[in-house]
C-alpha cells in the first residue's frame, strides 16, 4: 500500500529543509487516512482514528465513542435548549449520536471501570482501496497540515530573533513598501520605516531591524524597519565589542532617520571611554555605521546621572554657559552666548529637538548679550532671545521600545569631519 522508502525520504527532507518535525507529518498522514476511510466506508457522525507505523507500513483503523451520562444530552432538534454566549461549553447539552456517544452503563459492559469523559475504542475493518474523491480529500488534508506545521516552525524560528538585525534580498517594491525575501518568510519594509532618500532595486541585499513577526491568513510576515532607533543600537552592538560584552551600555537614543541621531552611552568600567569605544580608532567604527545609514550624522554622548551635565552635553557641539532646571515642569532653561544660539538650536531646531528627545526634558534656549558679564553661579539677563524645544511624542525606550530613548553627553561625527580628535587626545 505504501512505499515506505519514499515516505522516509520525504519525512527527512521536510524536517531538514522546512523544519517540520517527522511526528507532525505522521500526524497529518494518519488524519488523512482517517478522513479518506470515513468518506469511503464510514457513517455520518463517526469518529475514526488511524495508527500508521512508518517502519512496517501497518495501518490500524478504530472507531471512538465518548462515554456520557443521560443528563448530558437531548435526543431531538425540537428539544434543543437555547443558550447565550455566557454559558460555558461544559454546561451545554449535546445532541445524542449513537455513532459517537455511549452511555456509561453500556460502556461498563466493555470497560469495567469506564466513567464519564472516557473513550471506548472499537477496531474497524482495514481497507486499502479508496475512491478518487476520498484520495483527493486525503491529499488536501496532508497539504493543509504540512502548511500549518511549517507556519508554526517559521513563527518559532523568527520569533527567537525578533529584535535583532536580519538580512535578505529585495523581492519587489509595491506602493512604497519593500518586500524582502528572508528565506522561509517574507519581510515587509513599510514606507514610513525606510530611511528617507534610500532606494533599493530588485535582487539587492539589505539589512533591517526585525520589529515583530506577524501571522496572517496569507502566511508569516516579518515587519522590518531601518528608521527604528533600535536599528542604530544593534548596528553599534555588532560593531563595538565593548557593547556586546556589556562593558559599555547604550542608555538612550534620539533619532531622525537619514539626517541625524544622538546616542547616549555609559561605561561600567572606569578605564574604558564609552565615547571612544563607539568612535573607534580614527573614527573607523562610527564611519562604518554612517555608511550603512547612507551618511546619517551621529552624535555620540556620554550619559551622566547628573541632569544638568546630561543636558549640557546633549546640546553639544554648542557651548552651554548654564543650565537651570525646573523639576516640577520637567523643563530646563539653557543659557548660551549669541554666537552659540544658532548652533545650540541647530538647522530647523534639530539639535535642540534631538537633545530634548534624548533627555526627556523641555528645553528653553536663551542667548546672552556678548557685553554682559557672566557669573559662574548665576546669569542675569535683561534682554534674551529665546527658543523653546519640547520633547513631546518621545517616551523613553523602556516605556516604548519602538520609540527613541533618552539621556546623554556628546561628540558630533560627520562624513566631512570624522571624529578623530578624541582618539588623538587619548594617544
Amino acid at each position: 500500500m505504501f512505499d515506505l522508502k519514499v515516505i522516509q525520504t520525504v519525512l527527512t527532507q521536510l524536517e531538514e529543509e522546512r523544519g517540520i518535525p517527522k511526528a507532525k507529518i505522521l500526524e497529518a498522514i494518519e488524519l488523512a487516512l482517517a478522513t479518506a476511510y470515513k468518506k469511503e466506508y464510514g457513517k455520518r457522525g463517526q469518529i475514526v482514528r488511524t495508527t500508521f507505523n512508518v517502519d512496517s507500513g501497518a495501518v490500524e483503523f478504530t472507531q471512538v465513542k465518548m462515554v456520557i451520562n443521560k443528563d448530558q444530552i437531548y435526543m431531538d432538534e425540537e428539544d434543543a435548549p437555547e443558550y447565550d454566549a455566557s454559558t460555558p461549553e461544559e454546561d451545554r447539552l449535546v445532541r445524542y449520536d449513537e455513532e459517537k456517544h455511549m452511555f456509561v452503563e453500556d460502556a461498563r459492559f466493555i470497560k469495567r471501570d469506564a466513567k464519564v469523559g472516557d473513550e471506548v475504542v472499537f477496531p474497524l475493518e482495514i481497507k486499502d482501496d479508496y475512491g478518487r474523491i476520498a484520495a483527493q480529500t486525503a491529499k488536501q488534508v496532508i497539504v493543509q497540515k504540512i502548511r500549518e506545521a511549517e507556519k508554526v516552525s517559521v513563527l518559532a524560528e523568527y520569533g527567537e530573533i525578533e529584535g535583532t538585525i536580519v538580512s535578505g534580498t529585495v523581492e519587489r517594491v509595491e506602493r512604497g513598501t519593500i518586500f524582502v525575501d528572508m528565506g522561509r518568510a517574507i519581510g515587509m519594509l513599510a514606507y514610513n520605516e525606510q530611511i528617507p532618500g534610500e532606494r533599493y532595486k530588485q535582487g539587492e541585499r539589505m539589512r533591517a531591524y526585525l520589529v515583530r513577526v506577524e501571522e496572517t491568513a496569507r502566511g508569516v510576515f516579518l515587519r522590518l524597519s531601518r528608521s527604528h532607533p533600535k536599528f542604530l543600537e544593534k548596528l553599534f552592538e555588532a560593531e563595538v565589542p565593548e557593547i556586546a560584552g556589556g562593558t559599555v551600555e547604550v542608555k538612550a537614543i534620539a533619532r531622525e532617520a537619514g539626517m541625524r541621531s544622538k546616542i547616549a552611552v555609559f561605561s561600567h568600567d572606569e578605564h574604558v571611554d564609552p565615547v571612544g569605544a563607539l568612535v573607534g580608532q580614527q573614527g573607523v567604527r562610527v564611519q562604518t555605521i554612517m555608511a550603512e545609514l547612507h551618511g546619517e550624522k551621529i552624535d555620540i554622548v556620554e550619559w551622566s546621572p547628573d541632569t544638568e551635565e546630561f543636558i549640557h552635553d546633549a546640546l553639544s557641539p554648542a557651548k552651554v554657559i548654564e543650565v537651570e532646571l525646573n523639576e516640577q515642569m520637567q523643563s530646563a532653561k539653557i543659557f548660551v552666548t549669541e554666537d552659540q544660539q544658532s548652533l545650540a538650536i541647530g538647522k530647523g531646531g534639530q539639535n535642540a529637538r534631538l537633545a530634548a528627545k534624548l533627555t526627556g526634558w523641555k528645553i528653553d534656549i536663551s542667548s546672552i548679550d556678548g557685553d554682559k558679564e557672566v557669573d559662574d553661579a548665576k546669569v542675569e539677563i535683561s534682554e534674551e532671545k529665546t527658543e523653546t524645544i519640547e520633547a513631546s511624542e518621545t517616551p523613553t525606550a523602556e516605556e516604548a521600545p519602538e520609540e527613541a530613548s533618552e539621556a546623554a553627553e556628546t561628540e558630533e561625527v560627520t562624513e566631512e569631519a570624522p571624529a578623530t580628535e578624541k582618539v588623538e587626545d587619548e594617544k
